[in-house]
């Protein structure tokens, strides 16, 4: 007996960005697969999905972030049933597509007595029955290694590149720690800007404390453009560009991937010197988390041309030339 393979693809959404998972089926030339996911009265998941993926090359796409009452730890939980749901109803390949990682901090152990989650959330993954995983910058690139088969890691870097690139030719771009250099070493790069750095540490026994310290580069008089992976209570984020204001930056700008808006920093960016805050759509921006100052742009067409890559056996990284492997 012969038969001819056939492949086919399912993209499936949780509830935590279907917005964007609408965009990437809209450059996929695809749609969005109905999951049917709802809750018991006692709050338990329950996802069953419309049609047969047997056989089927399916992806999960699931944003970690809180979103409507509903925590990071529902979002996981979410897109983990989701993947054992795919396994059980027999898909051939199962690609769990989090455009951004939850836990992602948490990848060592800082102190003792403290766990490692970021390896935990890979396991649960590859448990649940995930064969793939497809994230956009990763706290750490070495999260990758946490998952025992292939990671896509994906970058935001060409959407902010090409949108930064409208504004003007006198830009410092700036690392808010030493952390970071290297990802704003890239950015020079593609920028041909100048390169700054924010001295500062983190307040021990404090999460989410920091102070900025000093200024290593040149800034007076210049466009400032401070490049990170997230903004999250935007603690970080604010006391780099007081400091940048201070030394006689002529605007500063922030623009970071993730858009995570934890507890006061809407408030902290309104009432900061910002002149932008620029964040990609890996996490949903609703209402609340919105104001004046904030540019919303889309990885869609990059996810989606991962996800086609990945579908038609191709190289993921060339899309990127190879700038998504650090």
């Amino acid at each position: 007996m012969e038969t001819v393979t056939r492949k086919t693809l399912h993209l499936f959404s949780g509830r935590h960005n279907a917005g964007l998972t609408e965009a990437i089926a809209l450059n996929l030339g695809t749609t969005v697969t109905e999951a049917h996911l709802s809750q018991f009265a006692n709050t338990e998941t329950h996802c069953r999905f419309a049609e047969s993926v047997r056989g089927s090359d399916v992806f999960i796409v699931q944003s970690h972030g809180a979103l409507d009452g509903r925590s990071v730890n529902d979002a996981i939980f979410e897109h983990l049933i989701m993947v054992d749901a795919a396994r059980r109803a027999s898909a051939k390949r199962i690609t769990a597509v989090m455009p951004f990682y939850g836990y992602g901090r948490q990848d060592r152990k800082s102190e003792g007595r403290e766990p490692i989650t970021a390896r935990l959330i890979a396991d649960l993954f590859a448990s649940a029955g995930a064969s793939r995983l497809v994230s956009v910058d990763l706290h750490s690139g070495q999260i990758q290694g946490f998952f025992n088969g292939p990671v896509d890691h994906l970058t935001a870097m060409p959407v902010l590149v090409n949108h930064l690139r409208s504004f003007g030719d006198d830009l410092v771009v700036v690392s808010p720690d030493a952390g970071r250099v290297k990802v704003a070493e890239r950015y020079t790069q593609q920028l041909d800007a100048d390169l700054a750095i924010v001295h500062k540490r983190h307040i021990h026994g404090k999460k989410n404390a920091v102070e900025a310290k000093e200024i290593v580069g040149e800034v007076d008089g210049r466009h400032c453009v401070i490049i990170d992976d997230m903004i999250d209570t935007a603690g970080t984020i604010c006391s780099a560009a007081e400091l940048l204001s201070e030394k006689g930056a002529a605007s500063v700008t922030a623009a970071a991937t993730h858009g995570v808006f934890s507890g006061p920093a809407i408030d902290r960016l309104k009432n900061s010197v910002l002149d932008r805050v620029i964040v990609t759509d890996t996490l949903p921006m609703p209402p609340e988390k919105q104001f004046d100052k904030l540019e919303v742009l889309s990885v869609a067409p990059l996810v989606a041309d991962a996800i086609r890559a990945v579908f038609e056996d191709t190289s993921v990284s060339r899309i990127f030339d190879g700038q998504n492997q650090s």
